[in-house]
């Protein structure tokens, strides 16, 4: 345990560069009120914890900010101080004391607000006596600047506001701050490994990190940050459609807990040890880019959005893991296998829940198929019919819906009217719903007394670009079947998993018949 110190040699260490903030600790949290309790607890004697400091002789080539303030480099040679708890006690007490840098970073969210002594209140042990004010609120005859407290010429200046007992209650306030004492505590080690354990196990003791900030404080050395690994990661498959995998940490996690520990539940997240996922990440990345090239090539899956799940990401990425630059070569028959997988998951739902039981089962078959190109992956049941197709509503941002997009998506659909080939790319990447119409119209349907459940199914749609649907408007289909030239018209048909003689037939011969066709495609692809 080290001295503990005042409060005006914390701000003159901090000034001087001594004392800074690494990369692997959050940001700058706290609100004003916050600040101002912190201030009343050391004014009233109360316990506010220990600042634990790591003291290196190695600087990091990556810190943060304390707060609204840049850091100035050190005044003095090496060690340097790193804080490992403490941040926000530490950041809070320099911006309401400290005069001498001016704030430099805008940050409109967690706007500084000025900590004042309330004169006027009664003193007690419950109320505080500190609080966060705006200039708007300030009463110059009864509110003193804290700011003021180290800064004679200031403190001079501020206490003309105010008379005889009100100075003397403003003087007891600076003299207890003057005498407050800090109680830190030093780590002296240049070993970076200790540094993570150190700060992941105060941080278990004290307010909890998210599961991925202790992982990315564990496995954190001057040179791997996982954050930032990740960051550019997503930067690189941004251009291939995949750049909202930066928007789930979760899948992040499970892929980096699948390559490395063969598990992605939450316990086996924390057992990861640092030195493994600094080691192991080429893996882990070159596991995510294969998946994403695997289902962009074979399945049409254009983001994480269209995945109707995407956790089935974390099996994918344990299979293609590599640490070959080139990334890992499948088989045709392990590509063959991994395809059943992925359509026997979707059409099953099988990711709807117990997901970390599919995982693990997942994960230790995906394992052998790597080992052995002949393996067969075990089977799961898929009860799949005609209902599917009925009774499922068309909703972009529904499984069953982006399962079915998918499945229409592998037949090279044709847009109705003028028989172009969709642009799947383009069109999945949006998810729109403007991409995608009834082939039997809304409309046109209404005005035949059909609920709106069964206009609305999964059976009644196809991809139509809006152009041509504007053509189509609200006329019956075997109307509108005219301005499909008829060298086309079977084409586009097939093409669309449509029955032939769809435009045709009534409304419930063609969602009978089509569903019947869909779930056929299906089977096809599963068995």
């Amino acid at each position: 345990m080290a001295e503990p110190l005042t409060i005006r040699k914390i701000i003159d260490r901090i000034s001087s560069g001594d004392i800074r903030i690494p990369a692997f600790q959050r940001g700058y949290v706290w609100l004003p009120d916050q600040v101002a309790f912190l201030i009343d607890s050391i004014y009233k004697g109360f316990p506010i914890g220990t600042i634990f400091l790591w003291c290196t002789d190695n600087r990091l080539k990556s810190e943060k900010s304390l707060g609204h303030f840049v850091l100035p480099e050190p005044k003095k040679d090496y060690p340097v101080n790193y804080v490992l708890d403490g941040q926000q006690r530490l950041t809070s007490l320099f911006s309401v004391f400290q005069t001498e840098l001016k704030p430099s970073i805008d940050n409109t969210e967690n706007e500084w607000i000025d900590i004042y002594f309330d004169v006027d209140v009664d003193e007690n042990l419950q109320d505080s006596l500190f609080f966060a004010l705006r200039d708007s609120e300030v009463d110059v005859k009864r509110h003193f600047p804290m700011k003021t407290m180290f800064d004679s010429a200031e403190y001079r200046r501020a206490t003309s506001n105010f008379v005889g007992e009100k100075i003397a209650k403003i003087d007891k306030v600076q003299e207890k701050f003057k005498e407050a004492l800090i109680q830190v505590q030093s780590l002296e080690t240049d070993d970076r490994n200790k540094v993570a354990i150190v700060f992941e196990r105060i941080n278990r003791a004290g307010t909890e990190l998210d599961i991925y900030q202790l992982l990315t404080a564990w496995s954190w050395s001057e040179d791997f940050d996982l954050q930032e690994k990740f960051n550019i990661l997503v930067e690189q498959i941004s251009p291939f459609g995949f750049g909202d995998f930066s928007n789930d940490q979760d899948l992040q996690l499970k892929c980096c807990s699948g390559v490395i520990v063969n598990e992605a539940s939450p316990s086996a997240i924390l057992r990861m040890q640092g030195e493994d996922v600094r080691n192991k990440f080429l893996e882990v990345e070159n596991g995510i880019k294969s998946s994403i090239d695997f289902l962009k090539k074979e399945v049409k899956v254009s983001s994480l959005a269209c995945m109707p799940f995407a956790s089935m990401m974390v099996g994918l990425t344990t299979f293609f893991a590599s640490n070959k630059i080139a990334g890992m070569t499948m088989t045709d028959s392990q590509r063959r296998e991994i395809l059943r997988w992925f359509w026997r998951s979707i059409f099953s739902q099988r990711y709807s829940a117990g997901v970390n039981k599919r995982h693990e089962t997942d994960i230790a078959e995906f394992q052998k198929l790597k080992a052995n190109p002949d393996y067969k992956l075990k089977e799961f049941n898929v009860n799949i019919d005609e209902s599917f197709f009925l009774n499922s509503r068309f909703n972009v941002s529904s499984v069953n819906t982006k399962s079915f997009i998918l499945l229409l998506s592998q037949f090279s659909p044709k847009s109705f009217i003028s028989g172009a080939n969709v642009d799947l790319e383009e069109v999945l990447k949006k998810a729109n719903r403007n991409e995608f119409h009834h082939i039997f119209p809304n409309k046109y349907l209404k005005r035949l007394g059909t609920p709106q459940n069964k206009i609305n199914c999964l059976a009644n749609f196809c991809f139509l670009s809006n152009a041509d649907n504007q053509k189509i408007k609200d006329k019956a289909p075997n109307e509108y079947k005219t301005l499909i030239p008829n060298t086309t018209l079977k084409d586009i048909m097939i093409h669309a998993l449509c029955p032939e003689n769809s435009l045709d037939l009534n409304f419930d011969q063609f969602l009978t018949d089509r569903a019947k066709l869909l779930l056929g495609k299906v089977r096809e692809l599963i068995k």
